[in-house]
């Protein structure tokens, strides 16, 4: 009789499958394979070799608190001469003497998370089971039959791998961009991700069909969308849009995910304070690239918040034409969340591909604040019926704004602007720091007859606005709109009627925070006659002076400006709204000596101040994936005067070789939010 098989050693043979894989950037000791995919082991057996036929191996992998064949969550599977495409199998890759070398494949709907491996040897009626270790499983976009699978390799590269990106924010009319460190591959990231799944409600409520659900990306990133805010759980994120933050972080000092997830955990899953809405998007983002699935971060300008479901954001004006506070619809300057690539089969043909997740906390789906996983595709063809949320994401994009202004004798008089919302929707280019517009993704072209059946099928009327006749108002505005100066704004009125109007001309602007609500007034102009010949313009100014709103800017440097003009006659009205971007110095950034793996570089870092006040409590925030190994923050011991350069040296040693992007933030007192970046290539030690 022979001799039973022992087996000495064994090696997962993690730096090959990560290679195999695309994990490698995590730098983790266990093991991280994606779904659908061979990845291999090599076994070690002292005494004698494995015999096939003689000899019997066989594998088990179980997932999360209670593994279950009939959930998915375990298997059994045998070694065999070739992998099966549908289930867990294993294969002989080769023999060396003593030395085995075995493939193992997961189906491709496999659930992913955290596994065990064991073995079971047998030779005759004697057995032996030995425990091999731990692995993780994550979606695959590179498997063809993956529900994930993204056909093009530069956007894999783009939505899955890379560590570092831009989110779009500003105005409409003036848009920028703010570097991002997502940090997904980041020490102990992979960790918390999988540790933000088992702290979802739904998994303490039935942890054998959470677990057993986590094979569908269209689960997870719904999970994800809930969780990445604490509104109902134990999430990441805690939002606040108005000051103070003393007692957390300001929204705009954040420049990547990695601190954030990792305070999170750090701290007992109590949630981070604070986030906005590009914070929220851009974390989930970070999440959902580390778990494998496909997704990129999107600004959309003019960004309805419509709270009754009707399509309509209504605002009112008082009889001098301002706008008044109080209404819980707002027209947010922009809003970001994120696109996650992946099927649908829990919908109808037609639908899979990119998909709306918003973890901003704003109205509720199902009883959880979440939003998504919503079609593109429903929200351009107008199936508001479908799941999940479409009506929602289709009001952001499409609602009519209603302006109701109050006339003298306490009536309202109706203004509806069709155009207003959905502009310039944005994301990141592929393999670029350019901006990408996507806005035909979401809707067809104003004005289109593929439009008006989409509106007609979505029971919302659009009216738009003719050059021919009537009152016309557009602001526009000048050059150097910098803080810290005084600058202009105009109005350009027009009359495009065969008359001679007489017209009141209210123009103001107030302060503004990003998501639509209104501060202190920081100039004004009340013209009772203006007469406007026919066919004729006039062009208004406005002088905005620093000493009116550089007390009560925002962090999010909005001003907004509205002119309203209405014939004493007829009593009609036109309106005319722009929100402005105030802008901040640029921080510059030098990195001293040759960018090598391993050896220590020098960042000097730099910015002056642009106000005509000093700025104290100056800090400056660096980091970078492969880079930095973390945030290095360096104060300011002194103020800076008017005129006057803050700078600093910071220390760094790369980690790891290729383009890496150097993300430094700049907070002051007076000066929030302030970002800058530097793409550095890292040459491989020699």
């Amino acid at each position: 009789m022979a001799e039973d098989l022992e087996l000495s050693s064994w090696d997962l043979e993690c730096e090959r499958n990560h290679q195999d894989h695309r994990t490698s950037e995590m730098g983790c000791q266990q093991l991280v394979v994606r779904r659908g995919q061979p990845f291999f082991i090599t076994l070690h057996f002292a005494g004698r070799s494995y015999e096939e036929g003689l000899d019997k191996l066989a594998f088990n992998v179980e997932t999360g608190p209670c593994p279950d064949e009939g959930s998915g969550t375990k298997s059994h599977f045998p070694l065999s001469s070739s992998l099966e495409a549908e289930a867990w199998s294993s294969a002989v890759e080769s023999q060396d003497g003593a030395t085995l070398s075995v493939s193992i494949c997961s189906p491709p709907d496999a659930r992913i998370g955290r596994y065990s491996l064991t073995m079971e040897a047998s030779t005759g009626y004697q057995g032996s089971s030995f425990r091999l270790g731990e692995f993780v499983l994550l979606f695959n976009p590179w498997c063809p039959v993956d529900s994930v699978f993204l056909e093009s390799e530069e956007e894999r590269t783009e939505y899955v791998l890379t560590q570092h990106g831009h989110v779009f924010q500003g105005s409409n009319s003036f848009i920028y961009s703010i570097p991002w460190n997502f940090g997904q591959f980041e020490d102990e990231i992979l960790d918390i991700c999988l540790q933000l799944l088992d702290t979802n409600p739904k998994f303490f409520k039935d942890q054998d069909r959470d677990c057993s659900r986590r094979n569908s990306p269209v689960y997870i990133s719904r999970v994800v969308s809930a969780m990445v805010n604490c509104n109902d759980d134990q999430g990441i994120l805690f939002g606040r849009w108005t000051q103070p933050y003393d007692d957390g972080m300001s929204p705009m000092a954040w420049s990547g995910s990695v601190d954030i997830l990792q305070r999170w955990r750090k701290y007992g899953c109590q949630p981070v304070r604070y986030g906005q809405c590009w914070v929220f998007a851009a974390v989930a983002c970070t999440v959902l690239r580390c778990l494998g699935i496909p997704t990129r971060v999107i600004t959309n300008y003019n960004s309805a918040h419509d709270t009754n479901s009707n399509l309509t954001i209504e605002q009112y004006l008082d009889e001098n034409g301002r706008l008044q506070a109080g209404t819980r619809e707002f027209i947010w300057n922009f809003h970001c969340w994120v696109e996650s690539w992946m099927t649908r089969p829990d919908l109808s043909d037609g639908y899979d591909g990119w998909q709306v997740l918003d973890p901003t906390p704003q109205e509720k789906s199902e009883g959880v604040f979440c939003c998504g996983p919503t079609p593109v595709k429903a929200i351009k063809e107008g199936e508001l019926r479908l799941k999940y949320d479409v009506p929602f994401v289709f009001a952001e994009v499409n609602a009519d704004v209603v302006y109701w202004m109050l006339q003298s004798d306490s009536s309202r008089k109706k203004t509806v602007n069709s155009t207003l919302v959905g502009k310039n929707i944005s994301t990141k280019s592929v393999g670029r720091d350019t901006r990408e517009d996507i806005t035909h993704n979401y809707k067809y072209q104003e004005g289109s007859e593929d439009e008006q059946a989409v509106l007609e099928k979505a029971k919302l009327r659009k009216t738009y606005p003719t050059e021919e006749e009537g009152l016309k108002v557009k602001i526009k505005v000048s050059e150097g709109m910098n803080n810290g100066c005084d600058f202009d704004v105009f109005a350009y009125i027009n009359n495009h009627t065969a008359s001679e109007r007489t017209c009141r001309l209210m123009f103001g602007a107030r302060v503004a925070g990003y998501n639509g609500a209104l501060g202190p007034e920081c100039g004004s102009k009340d013209l009772l006659n203006v007469a406007l010949q026919p066919y004729s313009e006039k062009t208004v100014p406005l002088r905005i002076l620093y000493e009116k709103y550089g007390g009560c800017l925002t962090q999010d440097n909005m001003i907004k400006v509205m002119a309203l003009l209405q014939d004493h006659e007829t009593k009609e009205i036109a309106l005319g709204v722009r929100n402005i971007y105030v802008k901040n110095p640029d921080i510059k950034i030098r990195v001293l000596g040759e960018p090598i793996q391993k050896r220590k570089l020098v960042a000097e870092l730099s910015l002056t101040n642009p106000l005509p006040n000093p700025l104290s409590g100056c800090v400056f925030t660096m980091e970078g994936a492969g880079l930095t190994g973390g945030q290095k923050v360096q104060e300011l011991d002194s103020p800076i005067g008017p005129g006057e350069e803050a700078k600093v040296r910071v220390d760094f040693v790369p980690q790891q070789s290729g383009l890496r992007k150097l993300v430094v933030d700049f907070e002051s007192d007076k000066l929030t939010g302030v970002k800058g970046y530097r793409n550095v290539i890292i040459a491989p030690l020699k």
